[in-house]
Order: structure tokens, then C-alpha cells, then sequence
């Protein structure tokens, strides 16, 4: 349990930050799990994955880890929405990096083979990517499309025999330089539909560059791929990936899951800014004493709280099936607003050794930014909900 100042022997009231006792919500066995790897996150991953992030490498021997709690397989193991979500948060509050690699291997990896991929795609990925022993790419940004993705994709396949070859590139593309095999999402130039490819990255005419020098997501392996008349077989396509409205459904349900890494991220935030101001001294006295830094304190939690209060609400509608894309939009906005403004506050609070990654405070910073940015930018998620409570469209 968290303690006070070096030698003071206190306990710290709400040590896990959970005022209002969300994880309590979670039936007795999910609670269990929840609250083992959550000391597994805290004591294995957050420390280490400080270095890694400095320096923007990946560290693979925390991914078989984390396959041994289960966190490859969180969307086809039976977990409830919420536990799934508290899992993201924590994650999320070790390091946002990791905790974006689960939520896309899950939601956009995972999911979609389980979903929409063959028998014959299901036995031969599957079981891999479920122990966190392969890993996917799902490749559908390019490089003159991003908010325009659904109209403006580029990318595209064409049928030759038994064989379809496709041709373009991706961008930003999360664990595309070591993933086994890239989701890819490709315009089939006989009927104009958006579908989806089970590419291997082995195969001839695939390439992936590494894109360095980023403010944040330092651990995550961005790329930049080309496609280069790569030959697949006919039986990589998927299925059930036949238009982009299949794409559409992926991207709502990952757009509420940024919404959990919002509230992650806050939590962290706040860990590491209490840790701070009852360790530090300023003027005789610990800066928790002072009223302005309790004041930035009771901000971070209460934004990082509402943050929770919104997406245990939204994991309600999501059971009920009831999740549109509206509802996801909102969340996804307004979570990672009100983390931007907490690891701001935070940064602020250690002062000069906020912009130090070496204290945590400064990873966040730059991390909170690609929250704010990725799944649908802030001011993007903002007009989908101005659309549908307005009923008028104020896109381009």
C-alpha cells in the first residue's frame, strides 16, 4: 500500500485514487483479476518502461508478461466491458504506450478476426495473438488520408486469379515495423468497396519504416508502410470485411476505448503529482501543505473521476448494445480534453522537473497529447457530436 513521506510510517487515505469506488462495481472474480494486474502494472511496467520511452525502443520481454495475465486475449475471454475498461485505465496508468498496443490488439486486432475473419483466419491467428506471442497491424491511415479516410482511401486491391495484389501506403501505422501480419484496409478496384487483408509482413514487396522523433507514444512502433504489388492469397481477404461500414463499427468501439486511457492517464497524473507534493519541501514545509497545490490535486482527481463516471456509463450502454457513434465520439472527446488540462496541472505542480520524463510527469505530457490527437482528432469526435444533436452536418 502507497505510504507518505519517506519515514512518516502514514498510510495514504485512497491509496488506489478510487474515490468513489468504481472498482467495486466489478463482480467478485473480475475484481480479483482486475486488482492483480494492476499490482502486476504498477511494480512490473510503469518503472521500467521509463527507459524505453526515452529512448523509443520496444521492450518485448514485457509483452510475454503481459500475455501471462491475459491481456492479449481481453476481448474474446468472456471479460466484461467495464473490466476490459478498468484494464485500459490501468494500463494506461503504468504506461499509455502499452496500454495502446493492448487496446488496438484487442479491439482492432483481436476483434476483428474473431468478428470478421475466416474459420481457417481465426485457427491460424488466433491462438498467437491471444497469448501475446504474434502481433497485428491494422493499417488503414495513409498518408494524404486521415480524417477523410472513408471517402479518400487509397489504397487498393485488385484480383488476379487466386491471388489479390495490392498497391499504396499507410501511415502511423502502431506496431507495423514488428508485427507479424498487417490488418490492411484496401479499395477493391472492381466494385470500389473498402476491404480488409490479411497481409504478412514477410511477403515480397511490404515494407515498413519506423517513424521516429515523437513527443509521445514513444514505446508504441509507429510506421510508415508501402505496399508494393504485394501478392496475397484470395483467401486473405476477410469475409466479413466487405465495406467500409465494417471498418466504421471498429473505429466507434476504439474510439471508446481512448476514453479509458483518458482516465488512465489522469490517474497517473495524480500519482505522480501526490507522490511529489508530500515528498517535496518548499519553504519548510511539504508542498502539500500549500493551498494551491492541494487545489491542482483535487483538479486532476475530479476531472480524472469524471472522466470514469462517463465511461462507466458509456460500458453500460456498450453492454446494452446500444453504443453509437455519437455517444463513443463524445467520450473520446471530452476524456481526452479533461486529460490534457489534469497532466497540464500536473506538469505545472512539479514545476521545473515537470518536463523531465525521468519524473514521469514529463512521458505523460507529451502522451496526453496523442490521446487528444489519434482515433478521431478532438475538434473531429467534437463535430460528429455537434452533427447529432444538431441534425446538420458542418464537415468540409
Amino acid at each position: 500500500m502507497p505510504v507518505g513521506p519517506e519515514g512518516s510510517g502514514e498510510a495514504l487515505p485512497f491509496p488506489d485514487a478510487d474515490l468513489m469506488y468504481v472498482a467495486d462495481l466489478l463482480a467478485g472474480p473480475e475484481r480479483e483479476r482486475y486488482l492483480r494486474v494492476r499490482e502486476f502494472l504498477q511494480d512490473r511496467v510503469r518503472g521500467q518502461s521509463i527507459p524505453y520511452w526515452n529512448r523509443e525502443e520496444f521492450p518485448f520481454h514485457l509483452l510475454a508478461e503481459m500475455g501471462g495475465y491475459g491481456l492479449g486475449a481481453l476481448q474474446v475471454d468472456g471479460s466484461s466491458i467495464l473490466l476490459k475498461g478498468l484494464m485500459y485505465v490501468e494500463l494506461a496508468r503504468a504506461d499509455v504506450s502499452l496500454s495502446a498496443l493492448t487496446g488496438i490488439h484487442n479491439e482492432l486486432i483481436v476483434g476483428t478476426i474473431k468478428e470478421l475473419g475466416s474459420a481457417e483466419q481465426k485457427l491460424r491467428w488466433l491462438p498467437g495473438l491471444e497469448a501475446f506471442t504474434s502481433l497485428g497491424a491494422f493499417a488503414l491511415t495513409e498518408p494524404d488520408h486521415g480524417s477523410d479516410i472513408s471517402g479518400g482511401l487509397a489504397t487498393s486491391a485488385r484480383l488476379d486469379g487466386a491471388e489479390w495484389i495490392l498497391n499504396g501506403a499507410k501511415r502511423w501505422i502502431g506496431a507495423g515495423t514488428i508485427a507479424d501480419f498487417a490488418l490492411v484496409w484496401a479499395r477493391d478496384v472492381e466494385d470500389h468497396q473498402v476491404k480488409a487483408f490479411l497481409v504478412e509482413t514477410d511477403r515480397p514487396g511490404y515494407t515498413a519504416a519506423k517513424i521516429c522523433n515523437k513527443i509521445g507514444l514513444r514505446i508504441m512502433q509507429n510506421a510508415d508502410i508501402t505496399l508494393q504489388d504485394v501478392r496475397i492469397p484470395a483467401a486473405n481477404l476477410l469475409p466479413g470485411a466487405t465495406s467500409f461500414a465494417k471498418a466504421n463499427d471498429l473505429l466507434r468501439d476504439s474510439r471508446a476505448w481512448v476514453g479509458w486511457q483518458a482516465a488512465g492517464i489522469q490517474l497517473a497524473a495524480f500519482d505522480i503529482a501526490r507522490s511529489y507534493s508530500l515528498a517535496r519541501r518548499q519553504f519548510g514545509k511539504e508542498l502539500a501543505q500549500f493551498q494551491l497545490v492541494q487545489q491542482q490535486l483535487a483538479d486532476i482527481l475530479g476531472n480524472a473521476t469524471a472522466s470514469l463516471a462517463l465511461m462507466v456509463q458509456l460500458a453500460r450502454i456498450q453492454e446494452e448494445g446500444k453504443l453509437e457513434m455519437a455517444q463513443a465520439a463524445l467520450a473520446k472527446a471530452t476524456t481526452t480534453r479533461l486529460a490534457r488540462a489534469s497532466v497540464a496541472m500536473g506538469r505545472s505542480l512539479l514545476g521545473g522537473n515537470g518536463i523531465s520524463a525521468d519524473f514521469e510527469m514529463g512521458k505523460l505530457f507529451g502522451d496526453a497529447e496523442i490521446l487528444y490527437t489519434y482515433e478521431g482528432s478532438y475538434e473531429i469526435n467534437s463535430l460528429i457530436v455537434g452533427r447529432a444533436v444538431t441534425g446538420k452536418s458542418a464537415f468540409a
